[in-house]
């Protein structure tokens, strides 16, 4: 079913769901504000079925919603919540989709509900709704970093237009690459914030330094790109691997990462605008 106008959900309790790659990523709102997130794992058919008999969020499993993450006050807004619980979805797998079709109560946005210009049909919904909720909350120009399974870029004019984008994989998929798919090299894992020596003197550090110092070096180019188009554009940055990224270019290019608006909810934050403006 597709997105129309729901003046009754800015006061109200909804849900808004994210389904990725590998796992589902679900945020509470209770109106305009995001009360919290958590993520769980894709989930079978017979738990959405029986997700669709539940009237609140006390009803559902634990492993659905963990009501620890609540506070007293929002318990309690919940507690007075009677009606069945909308859930507003974006997603990138359609199989995952498709389950979820027989929930009583869903509304999934797709490409052509997100306002921005110039769009073209094959654009992630992801990449959509996460450049509208940075650029409608922080300003346009807006480029989006996403730095998750796959490294993107993903910006738009001050007249809300897309200006295009780029997808890379990401760090952790650059390691794993060369380790499955090599005879000699090891498969590499960072979490470590400190950057590896650029000439390394063994093979781990030597994947790590050619991985990181390639790939901070492409982001840096990127951004030297946007800002020679849109010299005051604004860029945002989200996706698992954020963190790690934004320490490695705090140390090699601070001025860069100083610049950086760090939002891991700007998909959510997109999903909001949709959902609040067509109120």
């Amino acid at each position: 079913m597709k997105l129309q106008k729901h003046p009754e959900y800015r006061e109200k309790l909804w849900l808004a769901l994210e389904i990725g790659n590998s796992r589902l990523h679900w945020a509470l709102f209770i109106g305009e504000t995001l009360e919290c997130v958590w993520d769980t794992d894709h989930l079978p058919e017979s738990v959405i079925q029986q997700m669709a008999q539940c009237r609140t969020l006390d009803d559902l499993p634990i492993e659905i919603f963990p009501l620890s993450l609540l506070s007293g006050k929002q318990r309690e807004i919940i507690a007075e919540t009677s009606s069945y619980l909308p859930i507003f979805v974006a997603s990138v797998v359609p199989q995952q989709t498709a389950l979820w079709q027989n929930y009583p109560h869903i509304r999934v946005i797709t490409l052509d509900q997100v306002p921005l210009k110039g769009m073209y049909p094959t654009l992630g919904i992801d990449r959509a709704l996460a450049l509208w909720g940075a650029g409608k909350t922080w300003g346009f120009p807006m480029l989006v970093i996403d730095a998750g399974t796959a490294l993107t870029f993903t910006a738009a004019d001050a007249n809300q237009c897309l200006v295009g984008g780029a997808i890379l994989p990401g760090i952790g998929l650059q390691f794993a690459t060369l380790g499955q798919k090599t005879g000699q090299l090891p498969l590499v894992e960072t979490h470590n914030f400190t950057l590896p020596p650029r000439f390394a003197l063994n093979t781990q550090e030597a994947i790590q330094s050619g991985v990181i110092y390639t790939l901070l070096a492409g982001i840096k180019d990127f951004i030297e790109a946007w800002w020679s188009l849109f010299p005051e554009g604004k860029i945002a940055i989200k996706g698992g691997d954020r963190t790690l990224l934004i320490n490695y270019l705090q140390a090699q290019f601070p001025k860069i990462a100083a610049h950086l608006i760090v939002e891991p909810n700007l998909i959510f934050w997109g999903m909001q605008k949709i959902v609040m403006k067509n109120g």
